[in-house]
């Protein structure tokens, strides 16, 4: 996991905890779902909640989990033979049959654009070796995503007691699924010819709204209509959950143009950037940058204030080297804290009377 991933991460979890304070109030806008919600990806923000932490049925959304652990724990080029199990599994198919011999990549085309039931079954004997193993590997998952209010019962999202979610958990499910490049790409797609089999995409949204990048649909008669997706605009992405929404495709397009309109990424500080400059007592030179390790963005709605503090870890004297860490770059919306990044020494420091042929008279001969 990557230092920068961690941050993210970590700027999350404070979004979440502070979601009652800086979550805006569900009577901004409104949907027809009975459960919603729209996050930020990159900070996990919540712009609008509605029920989010209400326990509903989820339909085959569930493929987007599917196809994730399928990505994270299979290969593409495999070659999976088909079951007769897969070929048994009811609701929306990709045609599957006894014996077929397909690449778990055309079976994952199958499975988030036809949303093929069948194809769920045959990628969770492929990969997990049978569907009860694959929807261990499902709940485990989901247990590392933070997916505290949700269970899984089945690869496919079909009906069951055990097998639910709630629209903050297909949140966090989601934000993880936009950063898997492979599941962007096939989730994104809207027709394609592979493995002798031409699929087309069932996500009316993505031919509907600019800038919509997938990701599945969902419906059973206990469910309603279920959706997530993800869309992108000038570089900031959100992601959208509706559960039991007659109204989807409408809902989505309203959250997104609120969500982007009025809470745009605001960039706190770049890669490099000078976050301060500070007196460095007896040291040549006496001042120097501080500069951030990293970016850090965060959205900010209107009337927030997002500010930036440096938490030095020691007092600062000579000699010091250019790229230390020195400290961390707090950064702030409206004096709640979001997130934080190192600050580095921004050149190198030596003491005060040392000139730089000074220092290099006391490296030692060898």
């Amino acid at each position: 996991m990557s230092f920068a991933f961690r941050r993210r991460f970590a700027g999350a979890l404070c979004a979440l905890l502070l979601a009652g304070v800086l979550t805006v109030p569900a009577g901004a806008i409104s949907t027809s779902a009975s459960a919603a919600v729209l996050m930020d990806v990159d900070s996990g923000r919540v712009l609008y909640s509605q029920n989010a932490n209400a326990k509903m049925l989820i339909a085959s959304t569930t493929k987007i989990l599917t196809a994730l652990v399928a990505i994270e724990h299979g290969n593409l080029s495999d070659v999976v033979t088909v079951r007769r199990d897969a070929t048994l599994a009811e609701g929306s198919s990709m045609y599957l049959k006894e014996g077929d011999h397909l690449t778990l990549e055309t079976l994952l085309y199958g499975l988030l654009l036809c949303s093929g039931n069948d194809a769920a079954v045959a990628i969770a004997d492929a990969v997990g070796g049978s569907q009860a193993k694959f929807v261990a590997m499902m709940n485990q998952k989901a247990a590392e995503l933070g997916m505290t209010r949700s269970s899984f019962a089945n690869p496919n999202g079909l009906d069951a007691e055990n097998h639910y979610s709630t629209a903050l958990d297909m949140g966090k499910l989601a934000r993880a699924a936009v950063e898997n490049e492979t599941l962007v790409r096939i989730a994104s797609t809207r027709s394609i010819t592979i493995g002798g089999r031409t699929m087309y995409n069932h996500n009316k949204l993505l031919s509907m709204m600019s800038g919509c990048i997938g990701l599945k649909t969902g419906y059973t008669q206990a469910a309603g209509r279920t959706l997530v997706s993800c869309a992108v605009r000038n570089g900031q992405r959100l992601v959208a959950v509706t559960l039991q929404d007659g109204n989807d495709w409408a809902d989505h397009e309203q959250l997104y143009e609120y969500g982007f309109s009025n809470y745009p990424e605001k960039q706190a500080v770049t890669i490099g950037q000078t976050v301060r400059s500070v007196t460095i007592k007896d040291g040549f030179p006496s001042t120097i940058p501080l500069v951030a390790a990293e970016g850090f963005s965060w959205p900010v709605g209107n009337g927030e204030t997002l500010t930036t503090d440096v938490k030095l870890t020691h007092a600062l004297k000579a000699p010091l080297s250019a790229g230390a860490v020195v400290g961390q770059a707090v950064f702030k919306l409206s004096g709640a804290e979001v997130g934080r990044v190192n600050v580095l020494c921004g050149s190198d420091v030596l003491p005060q009377f040392d000139t730089p042929l000074d220092a290099f008279r006391r490296i030692p001969l060898r």
